[in-house]
């Protein structure tokens, strides 16, 4: 009998790690986490900003880069795209065997760039040319100029994760630049089937937000009956039954389909539990789907492990979940301006993740330098 991970890949989902480390991968935590079923990484800035200022793990590294001078730029790369590669070639086999389906890890392009189409495009290539391996991902979040960014790297048969996807609206767009970029990769001879691409939906957050304008609501003396702890579930439920009207039944999806074409799977990010009052994998169970990914930080993949639900779950009430943004609206919370409010905040959250890390490492530099 295989674990509770391996039986969701059975079910069509696919269960990845939120988070990567040197540490994982010298210690073999990684390979652990693929026996157990583990079937790709992601990464984000506040993911490397913690990795390499909370441990020891790249001290040795980052002083041989230091002697080798440089920019910080060069040094964080440095520090970062080995662990990048060295996922990617232990995900390998994973790769092969689910004829590159998964077996995926996944890096940020820098998050100063959120706003700077051009400019995260040269990134993305550079990036994805300096790895050079094929079950990479390069992620780019789903601004409005990061839309046309994607579509162009998809074009250039650039794998993509978008990431930092809160509003149903911003998804509409994701999967338009998505087929657009396809079209024009084919069009211009490409094998579809070498592309691959998620849309990365944050779940608990819009839960993290909502539920405390409801709180709000409910002490100024509204009733707010039973809507707390639902609108991040019902929101990736709404995105769910989206994605399979376009990538199930679309003239233009079928069209692509036919050549090879990969749907772009929604990935539920930000799965942890945030509320205590709330199971700790209530982000997994209740959005269990085909061609679905979810990646969990490691505490909710042992949680999972544990006792985690195993059975398809994202169509469930998908009709009490349109119901449910009715009701928000009827009491004052507009959920468009929630989500775009979450995007912005994250881009935010990991620009100082990133410029955390980069003063970290220019600490680390004068440190060496007043040593020697």
């Amino acid at each position: 009998m295989g674990t509770t991970i391996q039986t969701l890949f059975e079910r069509g989902q696919s269960i990845w790690c939120d988070n990567i480390s040197r540490g994982m991968i010298n210690t073999g935590e990684l390979k652990r986490l693929i026996d157990l079923g583990i079937v790709g990484v992601t990464s984000n800035p506040t993911i490397f900003m913690k990795a390499i200022t909370g441990s020891t793990d790249y001290d040795d590294l980052l002083s041989e880069l230091i002697e080798r001078g440089g920019d910080t730029m060069s040094i964080y790369e440095g520090l970062v795209l080995p662990d990048i590669a060295d996922a990617a070639d232990i995900l390998k086999p994973v790769y092969d065997r689910t004829d590159g389906v998964d077996g995926y890890v996944s890096l940020e392009v820098n998050p100063k760039l959120a706003y700077d189409t051009e400019g995260t495009v040269a990134e993305a290539r550079r990036l994805h040319a300096a790895l050079n391996r094929p079950n990479v991902l390069i992620k780019v979040p789903a601004t409005q100029e990061g839309i046309p960014a994607i579509e162009t790297l998809i074009g250039e048969g650039i794998s993509v994760n978008v990431t930092l996807i809160f509003a149903l609206s911003m998804y509409e767009q994701v999967m338009a630049a998505y087929i657009n970029g396809l079209k024009k990769f084919v069009a211009g001879g490409g094998d579809p089937k070498k592309v691959a691409s998620v849309a990365s939906f944050f779940v608990s957050r819009v839960d993290g937000v909502v539920d405390k304008l409801l709180q709000e609501k409910a002490a100024a003396g509204v009733d707010v009956g039973n809507l707390n702890g639902r609108a991040a579930v019902d929101n990736a439920k709404l995105a769910y039954a989206r994605f399979e009207e376009v990538f199930g039944s679309s003239a233009e999806w079928k069209e692509l389909a036919a050549k090879g074409a990969r749907v772009q799977r929604p990935l539920w990010a930000s799965t942890s539990s945030k509320n205590p009052l709330y199971l700790d994998t209530i982000y997994v169970d209740n959005l269990i789907g085909e061609h679905t990914v979810n990646t969990l930080p490691p505490a909710t993949i042992d949680a999972t492990l544990d006792h985690g639900a195993t059975e398809v779950s994202v169509r469930d009430g998908v009709d009490e979940s349109r119901r449910l943004f009715s009701a928000l609206s009827g009491i004052g919370i507009d959920i468009d301006a929630v989500t775009d409010k979450l995007r912005v905040d994250g881009v935010d959250a990991f620009a100082k993740s990133f410029d955390e890390l980069l003063a970290n490492i220019d600490q680390k530099q004068a440190t060496l330098r007043a040593a020697g």
